[in-house]
């Protein structure tokens, strides 16, 4: 693990998709902040290296595709890959990777930067269950260079999703 940096604080996030991010989570009474970094941290590690945490607490957010065109969100550890069978189980329905444009038009986010709230539409979510074993989780906020810091317990609150196996 390296060690933990703070993130450079800016006053409050500068692109249009953070700022709806932050929006979405004070209308929602949580008191967290979304951070704009000057790297992007569009994946698991990018962002435990930019924030200074393990993998594990990066609370990645996947977006996949029903044949009966549902979008399902896991929102899973960033060292877990994903079991695709048991997520298609939970939903009742096979699953596949959504495509990008699949993935702003159901979220309004491009990959990468795929927040648990705000999204465009209802999505069917799921939280990993690995993600409880950390006291402090960091999630994306909107924009490949956007994060925030929670705790499991707000996520859960949030997306009222329930945690589940994922892996």
């Amino acid at each position: 693990m390296t060690e933990p940096r703070e993130p450079a604080p800016v006053a409050g996030p500068r692109s249009s998709s953070a700022r709806r991010v932050q929006e979405a989570i004070a209308a929602l009474g949580l008191d967290l902040a979304v951070f704009e970094l000057d790297v992007p941290v569009r994946t698991a590690a990018d962002a435990a290296a930019a924030v200074g945490c393990d993998v594990g607490q990066i609370a990645k957010s996947l977006v996949f595709r029903t044949p009966s065109d549902r979008a399902v969100l896991v929102v899973a550890s960033g060292s877990h890959r994903v079991d695709v069978r048991r997520i298609a189980e939970r939903v009742g329905e096979p699953i596949e990777q959504a495509s990008p444009d699949f993935v702003r038009e159901r979220t309004g986010y491009a990959i990468g930067g795929v927040p648990p709230v705000g999204h465009r539409s209802d999505l069917v979510t799921l939280l990993d269950v690995e993600l409880r074993r950390w006291p402090r989780i960091w999630a994306a906020a909107g924009h490949p260079n956007a994060l925030f810091e929670l705790e499991p317990g707000d996520l859960e609150r949030m997306t009222g999703a329930p945690f589940v196996e994922v892996a």
